[in-house]
């Protein structure tokens, strides 16, 4: 497979960790460690370079509310500069909780993310979500 499409499959094996629920083995296919994070546009936590585990055990609370989520990341601009990549794509990021009304919190923007080579591949290293739009932001925090 060439760089590139490595590249983009990794970006989907990122989205089927939230959205499959697969915490235990997928995130070591996908990250390195450890790994900068920044929701900041979001979350309103500041950007955070953390110990891989430290972060997949902070996904599972955070999803956990969660009956389906469903990230479409689409449109990647890969940029490859020997063993690093820069990848900015679009994404729609919708997370249904189980019952209420409004029970959908919808994040519409861009991933601006950094990949370096590793023996095993392309890893992730560093993920900033910029969210341009958001419906019922509220409902991250269990709020309405």
């Amino acid at each position: 497979m060439d760089d590139r499409a490595e590249i983009i499959e990794l970006i989907s094996k990122y989205a089927d960790i939230a959205d499959r629920k697969q915490f235990d083995d997928l995130p070591t296919q996908v990250f390195t460690d450890p790994v900068t994070v920044d929701f900041s546009s979001v979350a309103g936590i500041p950007p955070m370079t953390v110990p891989l585990a430290s972060y997949v055990e902070s996904l599972r609370p955070a999803f956990a509310p969660f009956a389906a989520t469903h990230h479409a990341i689409t449109g990647h601009v890969v940029e490859i500069d020997g063993d690093r990549a820069s990848v900015h794509a679009h994404v729609r990021a919708e997370h249904w909780l189980p019952s209420g009304e409004p029970n959908r919190w919808l994040v519409v923007g861009f991933y601006d993310n950094e990949a370096v080579r590793t023996p095993d591949g392309w890893r992730l290293s560093s993920v900033r979500l910029t969210a341009s739009y958001q419906e019922n932001a509220g409902l991250l925090t269990g709020g309405q």
